[in-house]
């Protein structure tokens, strides 16, 4: 199994931003484990914070990947670019958020990609990217 992480704008700072909401744990620590625990999955990381960036590599790897792990950071809230995009790929796709978008801002509770995903998990802290392998593992 081939599965791609995409994170948006932002989230190259796992580890030092806010770490209130989002961990003290940087991506490639997370990532290391993460392929520990899936050695039969090849996890792929690819992380942008440019809108134009994540549908190029969207479309680069939605044709051939078994699974798509998407974080779009704030894009989740305003693309519909990305929501295009998404509906444009054959590769299943799941929106992933570190906290509970629910309890945050209201801006924040309101996801522009979620129709064109196969699911969402949000609130589990880094444990929802590995909610998202676990799912397209079943």
């Amino acid at each position: 199994m081939k599965v791609i992480i995409i994170n948006g704008p932002n989230l190259n700072l796992l580890g030092v931003r806010e770490p209130g909401i989002y961990g003290k744990e940087s991506m490639e620590t997370y990532l290391q484990q993460l392929r520990k625990d899936y050695p039969n999955v090849e996890i792929e990381y690819y992380q942008s914070n440019i809108e134009g960036e994540l549908i190029n590599k969207l479309q680069e790897v939605g044709f051939a990947y078994d699974g798509i792990i998407l974080n779009a950071g704030a894009y989740t809230h305003t693309s519909i670019a990305l929501l295009d995009c998404i509906r444009s790929l054959q590769t299943p796709v799941i929106e992933v958020h570190i906290s509970n978008v629910n309890d945050r801002e209201e801006f924040r509770r309101h996801s522009m990609i979620a129709p064109a995903c196969k699911g969402t998990i949000q609130g589990f802290g880094m444990n929802s990217y590995r909610l998202a392998i676990e799912a397209f593992l079943l």
